[in-house]
This record gives structure tokens, sequence and C-alpha cells, in this order.
């Protein structure tokens, strides 16, 4: 017999909805289950078996549903800038503590039909406050061209906003804290393509961990946006042997795209 989430439980989770709403996060993924909503019972009751039991929660709202600051916007460009407000001069991970120079939101066409997300700011966009402005982003936009667009017709991004110390790989809790504002300005720019840049932005992207190899040469269903996974410019540029896989994914998103298929390779 299914039991009722305890109502002090219920007001704590209520409670944690409405922090991280006031941290500028409205978004909580989780992978649905096959029936229903089951928690792990916390404390144990009197009347229930000492073993591990679960509780089915009531088909009722803990909270109303938070409303995203940049809703019934409808012009890209100013809800992008709410996000960015509404962000802040954020101090929601450590990052804002380790060295970190300025925020790095992304740049772009607010309505581009594609999307590059990469992995985190360098050293480089640190100083620039612009993703994709290094060496790495040469490259990248060198790749854009070859597909046959500019730099300005597509929009860039990161999976965070804030450059690691030493260039090192984001942890998953600075992942998880950042990406809800990643995912709010998907939602505004609503590409027609993604192109997840290296393996840290398809594995948070995805929430699939699997090699390179494994992710490249389809399209996965990004929430009703196709997704692409290609090598990270950064990762090119130590190894040039693997620019030719990676023209291929890009032939592969011009076609989805309907943009013609130029005779040359990534430069």
């Amino acid at each position: 017999m299914p039991y009722t989430l305890d109502p002090k439980l219920k007001r704590a989770l209520a409670e944690r909805i409405r922090y991280y709403n006031e941290l500028g996060i409205y978004d909580f993924y989780r992978r649905e289950p096959i029936e229903g909503i089951q928690l792990v019972q916390l404390e144990e009751r009197e009347e229930m078996p000492r073993a591990r039991a679960s509780v089915v929660v009531e088909e009722e709202r803990f909270a109303k549903p938070a409303v995203k600051p940049e809703s019934g916007v409808s012009d890209p460009v100013e809800a992008l800038k709410i996000i960015r407000e509404d962000l802040g001069d954020c101090t929601r991970c450590v990052l804002h503590k380790q060295g970190r120079k300025q925020i790095v939101f992304g740049v772009g066409n607010p309505r581009a039909d594609l999307m590059f997300i990469g992995e985190a700011p360098g050293a480089d966009e640190d100083i620039q406050g612009e993703p994709f402005v290094g060496r790495a982003g040469q490259l990248l936009t060198n790749m854009i061209k070859a597909m046959g667009l500019s730099r300005e017709e597509v929009y860039i991004a990161n999976i965070i906003k804030c450059r690691p110390p030493g260039n090192r790989t984001p942890e998953r809790d600075e992942c998880a804290t950042c990406s809800p504002f990643l995912m709010r300005q998907i939602e505004v720019i609503k590409p027609k393509v993604i192109v997840a840049l290296g393996a840290v932005a398809a594995r948070t992207l995805l929430a699939i961990n699997a090699p390179m190899s494994e992710f490249r040469g389809s399209f996965y269903d990004f929430r009703g946006t196709k997704l692409a996974v290609t090598y990270h410019p950064a990762f090119l540029l130590r190894d040039p042997r693997q620019k030719k896989e990676t023209w291929k994914d890009l032939q592969m998103v011009m076609k989805e795209l309907g943009i013609p298929l130029p005779q040359k390779n990534v430069e």
C-alpha cells in the first residue's frame, strides 16, 4: 500500500526549490521513472518494517511552479539579457574564489539555427569575456567558415561560464550549478542543431558516460533539438589527425541544416 509523503519532508522540498529559484535555477533534471515518482523513505516509522521502504508522492505540487524572468519575452535578445542579469556576478560555486576574472556568458546570433557548446572558458576567454577567442577559438572560427557560415551567424557558449583554475576539467557540481543557465539560453535561442564540442559537453548535456568514439556519428534528441558531438578544437590542436573526422561530423550537421557541402576540409 503506498504511503503519502510526510508533510515535513514536503515542506522541506518546497523550501529547497524556492532556494534554487532564488539562485536563478528553475529547471531540475532527473530520469523519468516507469510508473509514478518514487522516493526512498528517509525516516523509519513505527508502522513500517525496518527494511528500506519507498513512498509514492501524491500528484500535487510542492510549490507553485516558478516563472523564469525571461518567460513571456518574445525577443531573444532581451530574453538573453534577462538571463545574464539573473546570473549576475555569480558566486554560486567555488570558481568565483579560484581566480576567475569574469563570467563568459555566450556570444553570437540570438536566433541562430546552429549552436556550439564547449566545456569551459580558458585564459584568453577569461580575459576577453567571450567564448572561444584563443587558439582553439580561432580553429573553431575556421571550422565555422568551412561550413559556409560566419561566427556571427551561430551562437557559441560553454557548459560552465567561469574559467577553472589551470584550465582543469570542470567538476560535476560546477557543471550542475552552472548548466541550468545554459539550458535557459538554449530555450531562448531555439537552435535547430546543437554541436557539443568534446566529451565533457557531451556527457553533461546527454547524461551519458561514453567515449567520443561512441558519441560521434549520429544525432541525439535533446529536448526536441538535434544534438551532434564532435571533437573539441583544443583537442584538434593536440591531434590534428582528427580534423578529417571532425569535418565528417560537421558535414552531417550541414546536411541536417540544408547547407551546401563545399569541397574543402577544415584548415
